[in-house]
């Protein structure tokens, strides 16, 4: 009874540090509920549609004003300008009024005619990875319907419709995406997104306290106590506190952002929990394991807050894992949020079961333990350290 009313009372004295701290209260209440509304509401439209382009129309032919006018039709982009040279669309491009143009060859006709290949040249602005995604797959869908239309003129004169089928396109393929039926930006990225602001307001609201407490005790990482004698109450007592909290923020993430955006929740919210609790254990661990490099409390916004990107890439979520170099994919090993944005995206989207993520489960429960380790050890230190001081 004695160590579980120590390890209520550390929980207490660590929640009234934490709403006591605004810095605190802010990464730890209102980042998780709110951040995941501002990003989801940002990439709410899923697809990029309508993109302003340009076109520069060397040719001034009925077939390069047939290309303009399907590449118009599309989706994915919207003609907003012709341009009598690439300077001037160059120029457009600076304004921000477009973001890309179409070059059309001034010699497309003769080539053709010659019986070699026009080439049709696409500029984007690589500032904006969607913007050039749109434009390449418009030109590129334009340029394979046109292809045809000229294959069934020049070889195929008088052939029926079902004959000039086969002719242009004697395989034909449906095009499913699984998981993913809009290919949205949202439904791709939140998944990773919400496991990294979990992991990453945890830790920065653990080393933040623990920060604060060094700054009120000149240097020291327990207060001066006789409660705080024993590292596994410690542990057990500040974990309790944090781990309240962000189970229900996960279970926040995993209802009601989901249900306000209509993103991909085909997962059982059983299996989610379940898989959330070594996860949340295993970044509790870590917060207070590097807490140790925490003096200051502006300290661990420095450590933490510039990992979140480079995780993101490390993860294999954005960046294929098969390229990622094999010294960055051991950093991605120490990091909880490694396993469970991959394990998450496959409960989540695909409605995995926690045997399908099975290694993904087994990972986070070993890094909580080594972590747990971790943080007795730095515990067992501090209180060491702080006996000798007394004598």
């Amino acid at each position: 009874m004695t160590s579980l009313s120590n390890i209520a009372r550390i929980a207490w004295i660590e929640f009234r540090n934490m709403m006591r701290d605004n810095g605190v209260v802010l990464f730890v209440f209102i980042v998780p509920l709110f951040y995941p509304l501002l990003y989801a509401f940002i990439y709410n439209n899923e697809t990029v549609r309508d993109v302003p382009v340009a076109i520069v129309d060397g040719s001034r032919s009925p077939l390069s004003r047939q290309f303009a006018r399907m590449l118009d039709a599309t989706p994915e982009v919207r003609v907003v300008a012709q341009c009598a040279s690439i300077a001037e669309a160059e120029r457009l491009n600076q304004l921000g009024e477009i973001y890309a143009f179409v070059v059309i060859p001034d010699d497309l006709n003769r080539t053709l005619t010659d019986g070699r290949q026009a080439i049709i040249g696409v500029y984007a602005d690589m500032a904006g990875m969607l913007y050039y995604k749109s434009a390449l797959l418009a030109a590129t869908n334009v340029s394979l319907e046109l292809n045809k239309e000229l294959k069934v003129e020049r070889f195929y004169t008088g052939a029926t419709r079902a004959q000039e089928a086969v002719a242009t396109q004697p395989v034909t393929y449906d095009h499913v995406p699984l998981y993913n039926p809009q290919s949205g930006f949202a439904s791709f990225l939140m998944p990773a997104v919400m496991m990294l602001i979990l992991q990453q307001t945890l830790m920065l609201g653990i080393g933040m306290v623990g920060g604060g407490i060094r700054e009120r005790y000149n240097g020291r990482a327990l207060p001066p106590m006789k409660l705080y004698s024993d590292p596994m109450q410690i542990v057990l007592g500040k974990t309790a506190v944090y781990f309240i909290i962000y189970i229900v923020m996960a279970a926040y993430m995993f209802t009601v952002v989901n249900y306000i955006f209509g993103l991909p929740a085909i997962g059982r919210f059983g299996t989610y929990i379940m898989f959330m609790v070594p996860y949340l254990l295993g970044c509790t661990f870590m917060g207070i394991t590097f807490s140790s490099f925490i003096y200051r409390r502006e300290d661990c916004i420095l450590l933490f807050v510039f990992m979140s990107l480079p995780l993101l890439f490390i993860s294999g979520i954005s960046w294929p894992a098969a390229a990622i170099p094999r010294f960055w994919k051991c950093v991605g090993m120490l990091f909880p949020s490694t396993y469970a944005v991959n394990g998450y995206v496959r409960i989540n989207s695909m409605g995995a079961t926690l045997q399908q993520v099975g290694p993904e489960f087994i990972a986070l429960w070993i890094q909580a333990g080594v972590y747990f380790i971790l943080s007795l050890g730095f515990y067992y230190i501090s209180i060491r350290k702080q006996r000798k001081i007394k004598k």
